[in-house]
């Protein structure tokens, strides 16, 4: 292979990572697309290789690319690292039990503000909601669910299955 084909196939290659290419693609595409040429220019006349090569080269990028877009990429099982990342039985079970102690904590909380809080927490309402819905300043919904952060703190302060 001569110096001008080199700087050919480089040119070729700068066009395809242009294009969004990886460096091994466009290594690929241009050799696929210098392939075609020689087996087209073995048996019909070709007046400007260089430029049928690039030509190539672009068609078969753009067929690739429809390719993965329609069919997805795919990914040899030799290539991928498969993990389980699903929490172990013992994980599993320590979280239960930390949420089983949760659930005591807050049994202990005074009504009202484990009703403000659960309001707050799990349904999500704002503390005006709250306020109006308990007859409360937006103030007293704020020392509520600062008084059970508080407690569930220090229920659950070293506590560890």
């Amino acid at each position: 292979m001569d110096d001008e084909w080199t700087s050919v196939f480089s040119r070729v290659k700068y066009a395809l990572r242009k294009l969004g290419r990886s460096r091994h693609d466009a290594e690929d595409i241009v050799q696929e697309a210098y392939v075609r040429l020689v087996r087209y220019g073995a048996v019909n006349a070709v007046k400007k290789p260089e430029a049928f090569l690039m030509r190539i080269a672009l068609n078969l990028s753009k067929d690739a690319f429809r390719a993965r877009a329609h069919h997805g990429i795919g990914v040899q099982l030799d290539d991928a690292a498969i993990v389980d990342t699903a929490p172990t039985l013992e994980d599993v079970m320590f979280a239960r039990e930390r949420f089983d102690h949760l659930l005591e904590c807050l049994d202990t909380l005074p009504e009202k503000t484990r009703a403000i809080f659960l309001a707050h927490r799990i349904d999500g309402m704002s503390y005006q909601r709250i306020a109006l819905d308990h007859g409360l300043s937006v103030s007293s919904v704020e020392k509520h669910i600062a008084k059970a952060l508080l407690l569930l703190s220090d229920g659950m302060a070293g506590w560890y299955p």
